[in-house]
């Protein structure tokens, strides 16, 4: 490995976070083509169907490549799929080494592409930055593994944990910044998802409103298809599970959103397993879980989430609409445990971030 190595293989991952978002099914991929200790080359995965991040930093080269070193974060592909193999396409621009982050989780693909650059008489360095690059695919990796998108459960609460007031209020719990890093993460995640409650109360756009931010797709939970035809989330980026027969409301249809029928659970809000399988089969790598409060006590007493994102507001409603409710609990060991991963402060507000144990 030589010394630069990191310091290019840093520029290739700051290529990859332009794509994150954009690229499901397919994982953020960046890369950088140095040529003399400069930089001649840089691009990265924009979406599924377009050319991958090595075929922009070999189109974008200001001076003729060959001898040059791709930094890459992912290893090259081989297959031909929507786009012709990238081993091809660096082998035929006489590159003389290519250095990779982190190998392809995709069992069938893993290992491939690095033999074939390997055989082609190319040097191959790979581990660079690995850890920095498997946690830029870590959805990715996620969905190959259980072909269902990443669960993300996002709260702001009261310290004695209130999502709204009694009325129904709750404009607002978290602070302006905390609120903004809701749209960061909006514009990262491949979808959301509301309950019908949330929608009839608050009416919200559920989309991304930070500049240069993509929309991610709406996912909305109506068990008995209440959805009012003008509510704001509906359209093309839109998603509706229902119980309910898609026939029995051609408006939404025809205003673009797809409703999807499953069958009525024997208990709870709907079937998590069916929800997270559908979407996964649309290739979504990632979902961020938003409210309200049926939603968080169904899906948190499942092990089908994976993390969980809680504002904590500096305030203290002394009653009104709990994040969870799941009964009575009469023992402590009946709490739901949870792995701390980091605390934070946002804006006045604590961020705890943890995952779910096992």
């Amino acid at each position: 490995m030589h010394a630069e190595d990191t310091t290019f293989m840093l520029q290739a991952l700051e290529q990859a976070r332009k794509g994150l978002g954009r690229t499901a099914p397919n994982p953020p991929v960046g890369a950088v083509i140095v040529k003399a200790g400069r930089i001649i080359g840089e691009g990265f995965h924009p979406a599924a169907g377009q050319p991958h991040a090595e075929i922009f930093a070999l189109k974008s080269c200001k001076e003729d490549p060959k001898g040059a070193t791709l930094y890459v974060t992912l290893e090259p592909c081989r297959h031909f799929g929507k786009t012709p193999p990238c081993t091809r396409a660096i082998i035929a621009a006489g590159l003389r080494r290519v250095v990779i982050a982190t190998r392809d989780p995709n069992p069938i693909m893993a290992g491939k592409g690095r033999q074939e650059l390997v055989d082609a008489g190319i040097e191959v360095v790979s581990g660079v930055c690995e850890d920095e690059a498997r946690d830029l695919i870590r959805w990715y990796t996620h969905w190959m593994m259980h072909k269902r998108p990443f669960v993300m459960v996002k709260a702001a609460v009261t310290l004695d944990g209130r999502i709204a007031a009694a009325g129904g209020d709750s404009k607002w719990i978290s602070s302006e910044a905390s609120r903004k890093k809701v749209h960061v993460w909006r514009n990262e995640f491949d979808a959301v998802l509301v309950g019908i409650g949330t929608v009839i109360k608050d009416d919200p756009l559920l989309t991304c409103r930070i500049e240069g931010g993509r929309d991610p797709l709406r996912v909305i939970i109506d068990p008995e298809l209440q959805i009012p035809a003008q509510a704001l989330c509906l359209g093309e980026r839109c998603l509706v599970f229902t119980t309910v027969r898609p026939e029995k409301r051609p408006d939404l249809a025809a205003g673009g959103t797809k409703v999807v029928h499953l069958d009525a659970p024997a208990q709870g809000t709907l079937d998590w397993k069916a929800i997270l399988a559908h979407l996964g089969s649309l290739g979504l790598h990632s979902l961020m879980v938003e409210g309200g409060g049926r939603i968080y006590s169904s899906i948190l007493k499942t092990d089908l989430f994976d993390q969980v994102r809680i504002f904590m507001a500096p305030k203290l409603l002394g009653g009104g609409m709990p994040m969870i409710d799941w009964g009575a609990p009469q023992r402590i060991d009946q709490a739901l445990d949870l792995v701390l991963d980091e605390v934070e402060m946002i804006g006045g507000d604590v961020l705890v971030t943890a995952h779910r144990e096992g």
